[in-house]
């Protein structure tokens, strides 16, 4: 899939690769600068970081694997 619209993409820039996995986090191709909502940023130099989707990480906005404990029951 393809998106249109993009602002201050030029074509000579490297594209890194993104993977989406469902139930789990995102995994980024590094280094990358993570911009959070309230402006903070995060920095990695790895050459993979995983960004939390789920929310629950105690690590956010990167991963640390609480997607995979299942949730409790409030019945």
């Amino acid at each position: 899939m393809r998106f249109g619209g993009w602002v201050g993409v030029s074509g000579d820039a490297k594209r890194n690769a993104v993977r989406v996995i469902r139930g789990g986090p995102v995994l980024v191709s590094g280094p990358v600068d993570i911009e959070l909502p309230d402006g903070a940023k995060v920095e990695s130099d790895r050459f993979m970081v995983a960004v939390c989707a789920c929310g629950r990480s105690k690590t956010y906005p990167l991963c640390d694997t609480s997607h995979r404990k299942k949730r409790r029951r409030t019945d």
